[in-house]
Formats: C-alpha cells, sequence, structure tokens
C-alpha cells in the first residue's frame, strides 16, 4: 500500500493551531446542542409544572447560551475556514513540489492529465472528505455520547428501546455508505479521461483543422462528456439512496421512541411529557451520527484513495537521488560500451563508446529511428536502466545529483516551451541575475533585435505564441547561456524553422566558447557541418563512422551517403 502520510501531514503543517480552534468549536457545538435539549425539557416541565426551575432562571440560562453559541460561532468563523484553505493549498503545493522530482522524460510517457486532474478536480472530494468532515464527525461522535448520556440519565428503559430501534438506520448506513466511495472513485476516473480529451482537443487543434476531424473529435469529447454525466448521474442518485435509507430508517426509530414514551407517560411510568418530546429531540442526535458517520467514514475512503493514486502516479518515474555535490566539469563526457532499450528485447543503442571534450562541437547524425535523440536523454539521465558507463570526469551519471547535473548541462529541444510571461521571465526563468550577464546571454543569443523591437517586458503569449520558431530558439539558447551551462544538448532545434532561421540559430550555437555543445540535427549544411569538432554518425543505434566532416566526406562511407542523398 502506498505510504499517503507524507501527504496527509500538508493538512496540518504549520496549521495546528487553527485546527485546535475549529476542534474546539465542534465541542461547544455539541455541548450547546446537548443544553438546547436539557432546556426544552425543563421548559416544557415548566408548563406542566413539574420543573425545579423557574422561568426568570431559564431565561437567563437561555441569554447566557445564546452568547456562548456567538462566541463559538465567532471562533469557527476565524479558524476553520483558515484551517481548511491553509490545508489544501500545502496539499497542492506539495503535490506539485513532488511532480518537480520527477525524471525530466516523465511526461514523454506519462499521461499529465492524472496530475492535472489530482489538482482540480480531485480537490473538493479530498477537501469534505479528509477536512470537513473531520469536524463534522467529532461533532456527531460527541452528540451522540452526550444524548445517550442525557438519555440514560432521564429514563434507562427508554434509552433501552432507543438502542434497539437505532439498530435499523444503523444497518441502513453501513449497508449502503461504502457506496458512496465507489462512485467517488468513479467519478475520478472519469473526470481524468475527460481532462486529458480536452488537453488533446486544444493542444492538437491545428492538426484537427487541417485534417478537418472536427465533427470526429466532437464525438469524442460528447462521449467523454456523456460518460462523465453518467458517473455524476450515479453518484447523486448513491448519494439520495443513502440519504433515503438513512431517513426512513431514522424517522421509523424516532416514531417508535416517541409512541413508546407516550405509552410510557399514559402508563404511569415516570415519564413527564417534556421527556417524552427531550427523548424525540435527543433521538435526532443519536440517529444523526447514524446516518452521518458511515457516509463521512466512506467519504474519507474516497479521499485517502484519490492521495493514493496521485502518490502512486507520483512515485512512478522518480530518480534516486544522490547527496547533493556540486561540481565544475574539467575534462568532458565519457561514454563506454553503452546499450540502452526501451523494452528489454529490442535494443535502440548498443556498444556506444564516446569522448565528449569540455568546449568542443559535435554533431550526431543519422537515419530517422537510429538512437540519436536517446542518446540525449541518456545524457539527461532520464533513463537509469542502461548497461555500460556514462562518466561526467570519471563520475558516474547514476551517481550524479540530479540538481548537480542540470547546473552544468542543458537542454534545447526543437519544440521549446515558452512560458506566458515577458521575454524577460523566459529568459531569466523566473529568477534574479546580475543585469550585465542577463545582457551577456541576449546579446550573444542573438536576441538583441527582438528585445529592441518589443522590449524585454513584451509578454510572450501562450506557449509563445507572440514569437517566432527563431525567436523561442534564441530564447531557449539565452537561458542555457545564462544559467552558465557547460554543456548544452541540442535534440532537432531547428527542424521546424526555415532554412535561413535555422542556420542562424546553428552558426549562434557553433560561435559560443567554451561550452560543449552535442548537436542532433537533420540538416547536413556542409557548411555548418565543417564548424564541428567531429561529427557521430548513428545507424541503427550503433556508431557507424565519426570524424571531422572533409574526412568523412573523402572517406565516402555511410555519412557520405547521408550527405549526398539530403544534398
Amino acid at each position: 500500500m502506498t505510504n499517503i502520510r507524507p501527504y496527509t501531514k500538508q493538512f496540518y503543517k504549520n496549521n495546528r493551531l487553527c485546527f485546535a480552534f475549529a476542534f474546539s468549536e465542534a465541542i461547544f457545538s455539541a455541548a450547546i446542542a446537548l443544553v438546547i435539549s436539557w432546556l426544552l425539557r425543563e421548559i416544557l416541565d415548566l408548563i406542566g409544572g413539574s420543573s425545579v426551575f423557574t422561568l426568570r432562571e431559564l431565561t437567563l440560562i437561555s441569554v447566557a447560551l445564546c452568547f456562548v453559541a456567538i462566541v463559538g460561532y465567532l471562533i469557527v468563523y476565524k479558524s476553520k475556514p483558515r484551517f481548511i484553505t491553509r490545508g489544501i493549498s500545502q496539499y497542492k503545493e506539495y503535490v506539485f513540489s513532488e511532480i518537480s522530482r520527477k525524471n525530466i522524460s516523465a511526461f514523454s510517457g506519462e499521461n499529465s492529465s492524472v496530475y492535472i486532474s489530482a489538482l482540480t478536480n480531485d480537490i473538493p472530494a479530498i477537501e469534505k472528505g479528509y477536512l470537513t468532515n473531520t469536524f463534522l464527525m467529532l461533532e456527531s461522535i460527541l452528540t451522540f455520547i452526550g444524548a445517550m448520556a442525557l438519555m440514560l440519565w432521564y429514563s434507562p428503559l427508554l434509552t433501552l428501546i432507543a438502542i434497539l430501534l437505532s439498530l435499523l438506520p444503523l444497518s441502513a448506513s453501513i449497508l449502503t455508505g461504502n457506496k458512496m466511495a465507489e462512485a467517488e472513485k468513479s467519478v475520478s476516473d472519469r473526470n481524468q479521461t475527460y481532462t486529458s480529451t480536452i488537453k488533446d482537443c486544444l493542444s492538437g487543434f491545428s492538426v484537427i483543422k487541417s485534417f478537418k476531424a472536427e465533427v470526429q473529435m466532437l464525438r469524442i469529447f460528447g462521449e467523454n462528456v456523456r460518460e462523465l454525466a453518467r458517473a455524476e448521474e450515479k453518484k447523486q442518485k448513491t448519494y439520495i439512496l443513502v440519504q433515503m435509507f438513512a431517513t426512513v430508517a431514522g424517522t421509523t426509530a424516532q416514531l417508535g421512541v416517541f409512541i413508546f414514551s407516550a405509552y410510557l407517560a399514559l402508563s404511569g411510568k415516570a415519564i413527564t411529557a417534556g421527556t417524552a418530546l427531550v427523548f424525540v429531540q435527543l433521538m435526532n442526535y443519536v440517529l444523526q451520527p447514524i446516518g452521518t458517520i458511515p457516509t463521512c467514514i466512506a467519504e474519507r475512503k474516497a479521499a485517502r484513495a484519490l492521495i493514493e493514486k496521485i502518490a502512486e502516479a507520483i512515485n512512478a518515474n522518480v530518480r534516486e537521488e544522490t547527496e547533493s555535490e556540486s561540481f565544475e566539469l574539467r575534462d568532458g563526457i565519457k561514454i563506454s560500451n553503452l546499450s540502452f532499450g526501451y523494452q528489454e528485447d529490442k535494443q535502440v543503442l548498443a556498444d556506444i563508446d564516446l569522448d565528449f571534450k569540455l568546449g568542443k562541437k559535435y554533431a550526431v547524425v543519422g537515419a530517422s529511428g537510429s538512437g540519436k535523440s536517446t542518446l540525449l536523454s541518456l545524457l539527461m539521465a532520464s533513463y537509469p536502466n542502461y548497461s555500460g558507463s556514462i562518466t561526467y570526469d570519471g563520475r558516474e551519471l547514476r551517481e550524479i545529483n540530479s540538481a548537480d547535473l542540470y547546473e552544468v548541462e542543458s537542454i534545447i529541444q526543437q519544440n521549446v516551451f515558452v512560458f506566458n510571461a515577458t521575454i524577460r521571465d523566459n529568459i531569466t526563468m523566473f529568477r534574479e541575475f546580475p543585469e550585465d550577464e542577463i545582457e551577456s546571454a541576449i546579446r550573444l543569443s542573438g536576441l538583441s533585435e527582438l528585445i529592441a523591437e518589443k522590449g524585454a517586458d513584451y509578454l510572450c503569449g501562450e506557449n509563445g505564441s507572440g514569437l517566432s520558431g527563431g525567436e523561442k530558439q534564441r530564447i531557449s539558447i539565452a537561458r542555457s547561456l545564462l544559467k552558465k551551462s557547460q554543456v548544452l544538448l541540442v535534440d532537432e532545434a531547428t527542424a521546424a524553422l526555415d532554412a535561413e532561421t535555422a542556420f542562424r540559430v546553428s552558426s549562434a550555437l557553433l560561435a559560443l566558447d567554451g561550452i560543449t555543445c552535442i548537436v542532433v540535427t537533420h540538416n547536413l549544411d556542409a557548411t555548418l557541418l565543417s564548424k564541428y569538432d567531429s561529427i557521430i554518425t548513428l545507424k541503427n543505434g550503433k556508431i557507424a563512422e565519426s570524424g571531422r566532416f572533409d574526412e568523412l566526406i573523402e572517406k565516402k562511407g555511410y555519412f557520405y551517403s547521408l550527405f549526398t542523398v539530403s544534398q
């Protein structure tokens, strides 16, 4: 079973004082409810002439009770909303921080809708099941105990009858309560699928339009909407059934107690009219917990299941971290006898031996599926299950903390993600840097013209919708320069750019002094390729040949054939 203790602890972290005040309010509420029942009996008995209190005394007690109730509500007004909102906020932040610990390539193989749903759709169920219901259960238990004590004090015989009649609503609650957990889980699963469909439709909107697939996507979306609606309907029906059984059984028990009270009063069994009526009132506090607590427990189980669900998802694809030990790369990266496959029986890379020297520029070329992008993914510590070794200045990659690795290494991918923030924030990644370092990164990445035209505070739009492909790539380069990455991995960064922009971006990368660049490229331009210190040619997951551009051309091997075909 997944340990959810670290997650549930977030509800109470720096929040215990608010919890204590909200907790005390539940005690106040239970006590006030019982005192009201006692007052009701005394007032009724006063009318019948059998109360030991005067009207004046009962009036003063009533006024005092109202004052205490106001104080209690003021306490809950300040504490309970703060406890719940702070607890949920801390839970969300913790979940997000745990998500950030996942491998850099985690979401290329996972459904991110699991996390989106967990941080949106599932939150109300968790808030109600794990937080709000805590106080409801406490108040119900206290009023139940208090009501039973008062009932025993007034009439042990009638209390026994009440207990026997309460078995009916108790059975109904137990039989129907667990259905709520199942219904809640079903709604969560449908919400996850629904969220995933929305994400796909919006992310792939251009594809949908260009292939005229609007009708088909509308059909898929409609099916998801209807499935979610059916799950919601079933949940609501289940809730109504639970309430119906509880209400019918509770009403039966309450009427039964009232009839027996009347019988005892008419039989002269020392039961006053006030006692008979207050038993009916107290039965509310006996029956209400019987109907409420099983439902609260079921909702708590449902909330726990939702927390376990996100905890299990987060625990997958999390890199085992060693103790942080910052280092500066002085020599380079060495790959020895490296083999890797996404599936055990199918290798993507086999027997790779490479030596990337600090400050040098390397091009990785080859046909589609030859393992180029996989090689970069392994250098970014995306997959630990490779054989052979990858060492940075002699340190095995598996033994390097992620934070330390990404301090010296960055990756620029074909699809650069740009936040809906300013150009400056997208370059700095919302951190503070000296102004001269920001200016240097802007200049070296070729962003000076864009900054001069639009300004550093220009909002880039959702995923950089206000920028061209080349401008987004330059922002990505500037990020890495500002971070002072010693190693820059570039994965088909210019594939989606026009020839002129691609040439300018590639030239800017090759002009970076002192930075090791490992560039996966499909662009076999002779002018650019001649600037690399070495070209590594992959074929079917193995190194076919490597060397400088002129050497490989003269050799007339596999690279020569790739180059010739591309011209």
